[in-house]
């Protein structure tokens, strides 16, 4: 079995200090904690960006500064911006960290009701944007599947020449209106995967971490962070997203999955 790479997505759009006093909004806070989960093992750094008062913003310029410090911290990191952005912004406005032209970045193939009035929307025509642009700046998508239905749409685009092969998927598992984070729906997305693909997973709140072990056993690799998990167990506030990949590495120890180093996860990525 390949070794495991690691993610950790260190702040998100939507968790505050309120959830968690270390969630970082400052440039010198995102590298702290970019930092601490790469020391522990993550290998690649999922990226939103704060303003001061933890505002979210895909403003290049913010995106600029966070991706120097990373960078001065951890040199040899993968840094994977979101096109995600926050619920409500433009096409144009969450591509903006494309011009930095990251090795990677996430995009995700379908919309997706989060809740009350909260609709990610990703049409057909925004997602063919999205990926041309990246096939022009050389920056490979991380495909995010929040449902059965995006691994299908993604294949379809593959097919029309979108996205290139091999392709690698991240898991959402767990969130309001995705896919369940179950042995069974889990099982069902990666059978559904076109051979080659590499996958991710993602558990979200208490799921984080079972996930992770269903997908360290079964050859994936995993997510972590406090954009989708602020405890490191039942009542325990996580003191940084350090503490989070430290327990997975712990977990892959146990089942004999070792961790890969960046170099390692650009191989295995074909970056």
């Amino acid at each position: 079995m390949e070794k495991l790479i690691i993610t950790a997505a260190i702040c998100g759009a939507e968790v505050t200090k309120e959830h968690n006093p270390a969630v970082p909004y400052t440039i010198e806070e995102i590298g702290r904690e970019a930092l601490s989960a790469y020391n522990a093992g993550a290998s690649i750094i999922h990226l939103h960006v704060r303003e001061d008062d933890g505002t979210a913003t895909q403003c290049a310029e913010r995106f600029g500064l966070s991706i120097a410090e990373i960078e001065r911290l951890c040199p040899d990191a993968i840094i994977q911006p979101s096109t995600g952005g926050a619920v409500g912004m433009s096409d144009e406005e969450r591509m903006q960290p494309l011009q930095h032209k990251p090795e990677m970045a996430t995009l995700t193939p379908g919309t997706v009701n989060f809740g009350g009035d909260d609709i990610f929307i990703n049409s057909e025509t925004t997602v063919k944007n999205f990926v041309t642009r990246m096939n022009e700046l050389g920056v490979k998508p991380e495909i995010e599947i929040f449902d059965k239905g995006m691994v299908d749409t993604a294949i379809r685009l593959h097919k029309q020449g979108f996205f290139k092969a091999p392709m690698h998927f991240n898991f959402v598992l767990g969130i309001n209106g995705g896919i369940a984070p179950t042995t069974r729906d889990f099982a069902y997305l990666m059978e559904s995967l076109p051979s080659g693909s590499t996958f991710t997973v993602a558990g979200i709140g208490r799921h984080e971490f079972p996930m992770a072990t269903l997908s360290i056993v079964s050859g994936g690799h995993v997510r972590v962070g406090f954009e989708d998990n602020v405890y490191l167990s039942k009542g325990v506030i996580a003191k940084s997203n350090g503490e989070l990949v430290e327990k997975v590495v712990r977990i892959a120890k146990e089942l004999g999955r070792e961790i890969a180093t960046p170099a390692e996860a650009r191989k295995i990525l074909e970056l």
